[in-house]
This record gives structure tokens, sequence and C-alpha cells, in this order.
């Protein structure tokens, strides 16, 4: 097998404007989102990955998807988010991996179910992680606040959905969000205290 010209690996955060639970998840994602279009924002850290030569350790990036009301019809707006703080070869690595220039998941959606690709843009990119708490901000682009839904079974232990075909991960929690904002890539949305949906879980990507 040949090797990967790029691999990455970390944690992913989610949310959607979806009601809880979002019926993308369960339904392939067949099923109609609770509105009529679905904003979903995801934000990816890096522990450890490579493009090359170039060392992608501490990054992060994040997508921004609008659908329609049926996810799997395509026709999706796509927008990227890469690290202000990364160098130049390190921006040019990342933009190629999150916008599907070098294949992977990403290219998985940009060939399959984007219509209008809105570029990428530099930002900071704000990652908290506290138990079940999850949190992000990125200045001019979204921001939201997730929390896992606790289940008795297992103390500390959110409830989790398993062998979905999210490009995260197969395996995701279960989140409902406190707060969920986007004001880039010409989109506007504002929910607070919703309890829409959201997700986290690890994720590992290559190509």
């Amino acid at each position: 097998m040949a090797d990967k010209t790029w691999e990455i690996s970390g944690e992913y955060m989610e949310s959607c404007n979806c009601d809880y639970l979002c019926p993308c998840i369960f339904t392939n994602p067949q099923g109609e989102a609770t509105h009529d279009n679905c904003v979903a924002l995801m934000v990816y850290r890096i522990d450890r990955g490579r493009h090359g030569d170039v060392v992608l350790d501490g990054l992060k990036f994040a997508l921004v998807i609008r659908s329609g009301r049926i996810m799997s019809d395509g026709g999706w707006v796509f927008g990227c988010v890469v690290d202000a703080k990364a160098n130049d070869a390190q921006r040019r690595a990342l933009a190629d991996i999150a916008s599907g220039q070098a294949g992977g998941p990403p290219q998985m959606i940009r060939d399959n179910l984007v219509s209008d690709f809105r570029g990428v843009e530099f930002r900071d990119i704000g990652f908290t992680a506290e138990g079940l708490k999850r949190a992000t901000e990125i200045p001019g682009i979204f921001a939201f606040e997730i929390e896992g839904v606790a289940s008795r079974n297992r103390s500390g232990e959110p409830f989790y959905i398993d062998n979905t075909a999210h490009p995260a991960n197969r395996r995701l929690a279960l989140a409902r969000s406190r707060k969920t904002e986007v004001q880039g890539f010409g989109l506007n949305l504002s929910l607070a205290g919703k309890g829409n949906n959201g997700h986290f879980a690890p994720f590992a990507w290559g190509a």
C-alpha cells in the first residue's frame, strides 16, 4: 500500500441548527432536516498531523456547511477556516486538506455534495473541551457551545450513536447546544437556549 500524502488525527466538535437529535445522523442522511435547511459547523483540533514534511500538530481548522432540507440531495454551501496561527507552509497544507484539494473526506464532500464553495479564510480558532462541555469561537465566522447528553448508566459518559456515515467518526457523542451563531461566508444564524443538535468525537483522516 502506498504511503499517505497526509495524515491528521485529534478531536472534533459540531453544532447544527436541527432540533436534537438531528435526523440526518440516523437516516444516512436521507431524512428531512427539522428546518428549511441545515447549517452545520464543525471544528477539528489536530493533535498529530503532517502533510508531506509539514508538521500540523496543534493546529485547527473548521468547516461551514449549509444544505437544503435533505442533506444527501447536495447543493451545499461550503466554506473553510484555517488556523491563523499556522505559518505559510502549514496554511497551504491545511487549506488544501480542508477545502478538499488534497483528497480524503473533504474531497468527498466537495465532489459529491457542494455546489457553492465560498473559499478559505484564516482566523484564530478557539477549542475548549472540559468534561462533557465543548465550545469554540472563530471571530467573524461562528461560535457555539455544546454539552454532551449525559447517560445515567455510566458516570461522566454521554449517549453515543454508532455506525454512522458521518465524515468525522462512525461513533459520535450526542450533545445539545447552548448557543449557535454564524456570521461568516454570507450566512446568518443566531440560536440561544434552543437545545439544538451537537456532536463530538475523535477523528483520524488521511489520503
